[in-house]
């Protein structure tokens, strides 16, 4: 009898290894059977790259490509659902073979340890609940209450070849033209799945059909929910003048993964500022103050270069720093003269590489006019890695306060007007000239343009230069950094298009666009007081 229940179990577990392994190759059989049916051909997904791109090809050329390619999906399928279905039976059969073999030996008490799962196959898989699980948190289907206004997220919309968005802040561009290559390639994504469930095989039922192509895309809308996922509305062309087609896609995000868990210690981060400066003896001195009360008084940790340009008022700078240096005993300074014509890009070229010490430094490229606090100089440390990462905050920058505060009395300090507030400043998100980078990375990626002379666009082409580069580029709004306000003059000798930036930064800088409307509509407003004024006292009379 043992040997006989011994037998029994090793034919058993024989024929669960061969079925087994039976349904893994039938199973590995469908999933590329259905990746060689879904796979679009490549020359569809090229056309179809073409048409956002802005190609040139023609309705008639995409009704052929789209014709032909429903005639071979349709014969592919067919050919291949005929094997499917053999497979499907071959398995079953398999299938009820294993469960009969299990439920004898169940019966007779010899079931081997472990099988017990196998009489109970799932239906369902996890990830399959997820995706399900996603799809009814997300408002895709039905609307949510919302608690405000504030609550709601907009959608952005998007035609072939433009994504339109809602943005906050006077100097966004209502369009993103050309649009960036991941949402491209995202939107282009999107729009093939949709064209090949409309030319997919017919329904039952459905005798005549018309063909599809991207030119009977009308516009599409999409928004994302960061933790459920992507939704995406599609219309399209029907068959008559007020006939549409209309799909919707959900993308489903997944659960938050850790990636990283380290601790960083700051404390032997040297940060090296770099002060390009020529004249504006008094701002420097502002600008002093300010180092003396986070980087020497509170920090520590820092070096200060500045790159002279010319000799007016180089005396006064010098006396600024050697009684800073007396005063605080303070000795991480650096002043580099240079009888040239001042460059912004020139002097932080210079002053990036007149460090010799052998240990690589951070940099922090800044001007002259700009407050930071040490938040900002920690946030300097950690978002910038050799090798790795450059910080390129956005800094706010400050309106004329004499504009803002004409009717405050006593006028307010410096201090309290370092504040982060509509009515106080914007983020100068077009700016890209206070960054946070390692020597080495600077060097590496070839420094500034040196034929870039006077004022603008070298920071630009630094900034091109890493976005090109396989670096991260860390770009977000800083809290702690501040573009002090100053009367700006264009010079005459800057060119055309640099004098037009100039005064367009000129006039961005003076106040809000409802401050600057009252100032311009002054005599109106004022009118419209007098007549109150005027019916008020007349009422009285009365």
């Amino acid at each position: 009898m043992c040997s006989e229940s011994t037998m029994l179990r090793r034919w058993l577990l024989a024929l669960v290894a061969r079925v087994g392994v039976i349904a893994l190759v039938v199973c590995c059989c469908l999933s590329l059977l259905y990746l060689l049916a879904c796979k679009p051909p490549s020359s569809y997904s090229q056309e179809q790259a073409q048409v956002w791109a802005g190609g040139a090809t023609s309705k008639e050329g995409y009704l052929a490509l789209l014709q032909e390619s429903e005639d071979t999906h349709r014969h592919y399928i067919n050919s291949l659902s005929k094997q499917i279905a053999q497979l499907k039976e071959a398995l079953q059969m398999r299938t009820q073979q294993l469960q009969e073999s299990l439920e004898k030996a169940r019966a007779k008490g010899v079931l081997p340890i472990g099988l017990e799962g196998l009489r109970r196959p799932q239906t369902h898989t996890d990830l399959q609940e997820f995706f399900k699980a996603q799809l009814i948190r997300a408002e895709v289907q039905s609307g949510e209450k919302l608690p405000s206004e504030y609550a709601v997220i907009p959608f952005e919309s998007f035609t072939l070849h433009r994504v339109y968005q809602l943005e906050m802040g006077l100097t966004r561009h209502p369009e993103e033209r050309p649009v960036r290559k991941d949402r491209r390639d995202e939107l282009t994504g999107t729009l093939e799945t949709a064209l090949q469930v409309l030319n997919g095989p017919r329904r039952h039922g459905e005798s005549h059909r018309r063909s599809y192509s991207p030119s009977d895309f009308i516009e599409g809308l999409t928004r994302t929910e960061r933790d459920k996922g992507t939704v995406y509305e599609l219309m399209f062309k029907g068959e008559g003048p007020q006939d549409f087609r209309q799909l919707v896609f959900f993308r489903p995000f997944g659960p938050v993964v850790s990636v990283k868990n380290e601790r960083v210690d700051t404390r032997h981060m040297l940060i090296n500022i770099i002060v390009p400066l020529s004249r504006r003896a008094d701002t420097f001195r502002q600008f002093i103050n300010n180092f003396r009360k986070v980087c020497i008084q509170q920090e520590g940790k820092t070096h200060l270069t500045v790159v002279y340009f010319g000799r007016d008022q180089i005396d006064e700078v010098k006396d600024i720093m050697d009684q800073t240096s007396r005063e605080t005993q303070f000795r991480n300074f650096t002043l580099i003269q240079l009888n040239e014509e001042f460059s912004r890009g020139r002097g932080l070229e210079v002053g990036a590489r007149a460090w010799r010490r052998s240990h690589n430094v951070l940099l922090f490229f800044c001007d002259v006019d700009i407050h930071f606090t040490q938040d900002f100089l920690t946030s300097c440390r950690l978002n910038a890695e050799p090798g790795k990462k450059v910080f390129y905050p956005v800094l706010f920058s400050q309106y004329n306060p004499s504009l803002i505060d004409n009717n405050q009395s006593p006028f307010p300090s410096t201090q309290q007007q370092l504040v982060v507030m509509k009515d106080a400043g914007f983020w100068r998100d077009f700016g890209f000239g206070m960054t946070c980078q390692y020597r080495s990375d600077f060097i590496n990626i070839g420094g500034f343009d040196r034929n870039t002379k006077g004022w603008g666009l070298e920071d630009v082409h630094l900034y091109r230069k890493y976005l090109h580069s396989k670096l991260m580029v860390i770009r977000s709004p800083s809290r702690s950094l501040f573009h002090l306000w100053h009367e700006k003059q264009c010079a005459d000798e800057l060119q055309p298009d640099k004098y037009k930036m100039c005064m367009q930064t000129k006039a961005m800088s003076e106040a809000s666009h409802g401050h600057m409307g009252e100032l311009f509509f002054t005599q109106e407003i004022q009118e419209h007081l007098e007549r109150q004024k005027l019916l008020n006292d007349s009422s009285h009379l009365r």
